[in-house]
This record gives C-alpha cells, structure tokens and sequence, in this order.
C-alpha cells in the first residue's frame, strides 16, 4: 500500500484523482481486518500530507463518501469505525472538506441512531456546520437537522439542551411546506411542552395531533393517551377542564386504560388512592418528578398547625409531585362542588395534607381563579361560590325561557335555594313537554 501511495504521488496533477480513487475498491475487497488501516493510510496520504493538493484531496473523500453511503461495508461495526476515523483523520483540516465531513456525520448519524444511541447521534449531528459561508444550506435543510436533533435529545429526555435546538427550528418553521418535517415539529412541540410541564399546551397538542390522517393510527392512539395523561397532570381550573371535556368527548378515548380517571376528572368526582397508584404506572420519569415546597409555604403550613395537637392530623406539609399536585387540586375543587363550606381540618383530612397546607392550596387556587370562594381564617372555613351564571343558564335552556331577575336582597343562601328552586322547576317543565309530544301523558283541561 505504501509502495503504491509513494508512486501515486508522482503522477502527474490530472491523473493524481483517478489514481488514488482506484485503489478505494481494492482496499474494500481486502480481508475485514486490513481495510480499516489501509483507507486511514489512504485518506491521510491525501488530505493530510498533500499528496495531490486540495481538489484531489477532495475527489478521493468524495469518492469514499459515496461508496460508503452505497453500503460497500456490508458490516455495521466495520462501517462505523471507518467514518469514525476518516472523520478524526479529517478533523485537522475540516475546514478545506466541510461537505465531505458533514456527509460523514450524517452517516454516522444514522448507525448510531440505529444502535438507539441517541445522545450520540444527536452529538454528531451538533457537530454540522450549518452556518457556514462555504456551503449554502437552505433554511429547510437546517430546519430538518434542527427537529431531528431534538427528537433525538427527548428520546435521551435532555429537554434542556432539546429547547435550545427547539428554539432553533421555531425560527425556521416558516421555511417549509414539506409536511412531514412540519409534523415532525409540531410532535417535538408537544414533546417539549409536556417535559416543561406545560401541561396543558402539551395536551392540546397532543390530541390534535391524535387527528392527523397521516400518522400511522397506533401513533395516534399513543398520541390521545399522552393527552389524556398530560391534561390530568395540569393545573385544575377552568381552562382543564375545557381540555378535559374534549377529551371526554372523543370516541376514540373510551378505549384507552386511562378512561377511568378521566371520566372522575371530567365529572368531578374525587379521586382515591387506588386509582392514582394504578395510573400512576403509565407516568414517564419526568412526569413523577419531585416538587419543592417554596419556604413560604412550609412556614405557612407550619405556622397555623402550631396549636394542632390532633395524632389523626396528616403531618405532609404539600404535595411531593407533579401528580400529587393535580390530584390534590382536582379534589379539592371537587369539593367545592360538594360542600358550601369546609374547615381547615375537614379538607386536610380529604387532602391528605395538614390543615395549614390545606388552606394555602385553596388560597392560592383562589388567587388564581382557578377556584371561586373566600377563606375565613378567624372560624378556620372556606366558603366555596357556585357558578351564578351556570344556573341561570340552564335555567333558560329547561323550557321556562328567560327568568325575571329576582330582586338582589343581598342574600348569598336565598339566592341559591331560588335558583335551586327555579332549576327544578324548568327540568320539571320540560320532562312533561317531552312526555307530552310522545304522547305518553294527557294534560286535563278544567271545563268552565
């Protein structure tokens, strides 16, 4: 091989190419064993040492490039350690072969992504230069790369460094109308919110990727169970359960083994331990993260149980994660559809929390709007408000058509028993229309 190197090398300028180009396939019918060393000698003699200047240079790892991409290494091993040292042979003068090594990478991408090592194959492809003066990337070639390498950091779950690249391809979204990459991107999207715990983004995105014909229909079954787990763990408010009533809606979700405890979300009902621990198996690591207690909080908490002396009294001072955190919350705006009022006590007890971590919980969901109430700290009670413009709703909708407006005496209790009252009345009013079109009851007229 150094024979026929050291004599290439004398030729002449325009048959240098050819020359060395030709002794690519005779190194590659050579036992296994030999031909990893010998294309090392080859690509070194060429780029390295000058042998025949840049433009052969660049002929003979072009041609290399392409026979390797062709699959002439039949060996999965064999192959991946040979772009591994052409790259680092190249590595020195990566400037002058900069689409030869970007290929390369591309390759080695790939075998690595087959072997499942995918912090490996996204730190290759990190190492593309996609911004450089020489080459012109188009923006959807960029934006390809930029997906590929965060699907390939979730799948490691490096969401940190993932958003970085995610942030990348947002910019360039735009760029392209090739739908499979906007797909593509749009799953990464979803996958960044739910990793962020944006839960509710996440779930939004999720389910309406679960729609897309064009995705294989066990994907999008995956793609409706992600949502429906995403739209458990978030925040309980109005805005969940609008996610959640779609979801509850959707055919499709009755099949899934999460049905359970999204019907219980959906309806309100509150949850019990079993049922947690048996969806708590189908969480990913990142969704059962542990939370902090901000040092607020616990001195909250701590500060009015001081004079609890009560052995029964849970002694959790909030909730340890993600899950906790929704159930805890979702059980206690089920409560409130249950009770008028509840004492501290009373709803840690329901909780599993102490008394004062109860009462932060509920102050803070009150805080945001996402329960309507007031807290009495001198009786130790949370008052919780039933939605006025619910009742007056379906008040209408029963058959009475619009309710005269009783007078506002400033009375929280005779308004309610009213509207309670009124309620009654309309369903009453429209059983018997219904009844009466089918003919299955008859109205007697009084004679005069």
């Amino acid at each position: 091989m150094d024979a026929k190197l050291a004599q290439f090398s004398t030729l002449s300028q325009k048959d240098k190419g050819p020359a060395f180009i030709s002794l690519i396939p005779h190194i590659l019918a050579q036992p296994p064993a030999s031909i990893p060393n010998d294309l090392h000698t080859l690509v070194d003699t060429v780029v390295n040492q000058d042998a025949g200047g840049l433009v052969v240079g660049r002929q003979v790892l072009s041609e290399l490039v392409k026979v390797l991409g062709e699959g002439a290494i039949k060996d999965v091993e064999l192959r991946k350690r040979v772009v591994e040292d052409t790259l680092a042979t190249v590595q020195p003068r990566i400037v002058s072969y900069e689409e030869q090594v970007n290929s390369l990478r591309f390759q080695l991408a790939d075998l690595l992504e087959e072997e499942e090592d995918w912090s490996g194959a996204a730190r290759v492809l990190m190492g593309i230069s996609l911004d450089s003066g020489q080459r012109s990337i188009s923006d959807a070639e960029k934006l390809r790369v930029y997906v590929r390498i965060v699907r390939l950091l979730l799948e490691e779950e490096d969401s940190v460094q993932a958003e970085t690249y995610y942030n990348r391809a947002a910019l360039l979204v735009h760029s392209t109308s090739d739908r499979e990459t906007i797909l593509q991107f749009k799953l990464c999207q979803a996958r960044i919110s739910d990793y962020s715990r944006k839960f509710l983004e996440a779930a939004s995105r999720y389910h309406e990727l679960s729609y897309v014909g064009e995705i294989d229909e066990d994907e999008r079954r995956h793609m409706l169970m992600a949502a429906v787990t995403c739209a458990v763990l978030a925040p309980a408010g109005p805005n969940r359960s609008r996610v959640l009533a779609s979801l509850y809606r959707d055919e499709r979700s009755a099949d899934l083994p999460t049905y359970n405890i999204l019907s219980k979300m959906f309806l309100d009902h509150i949850l019990r331990s079993a049922e947690i621990k048996e969806f708590e198996k189908s969480l990913k690591p990142h969704q059962l993260a542990k939370i902090a207690i901000s040092s607020n909080d616990r001195l909250a908490s701590v500060g009015n149980d001081a004079v609890d002396t009560d052995p029964n009294t849970s002694i959790r001072t909030g909730p340890s994660t993600v899950l906790d955190r929704a159930v805890m919350e979702h059980n206690l705006l089920a409560s409130s559809n249950i009770y008028n009022n509840i004492t501290f006590r009373g709803l840690g007890a329901l909780l599993d929390l102490t008394p004062g971590a109860a009462e932060t919980m509920a102050r803070k969901m009150i805080e945001q709007g996402r329960l309507r109430g007031t807290i009495d700290q001198v009786d130790k009670l949370i008052w919780f408000e039933t939605n006025r413009e619910e009742d007056d709703a379906q008040g209408k909708a029963g058959g009475l058509g619009d309710v005269e407006e009783a007078e506002d005496t400033g009375a929280p209790f005779t308004k309610r028993w009213d509207a309670q009252i009124r309620l009654t009345a309309a369903h009453v009013e429209s059983i018997v229309q219904h009844l009466t079109e089918k003919n299955l009851v008859a109205i007697a007229v009084e004679a005069k």
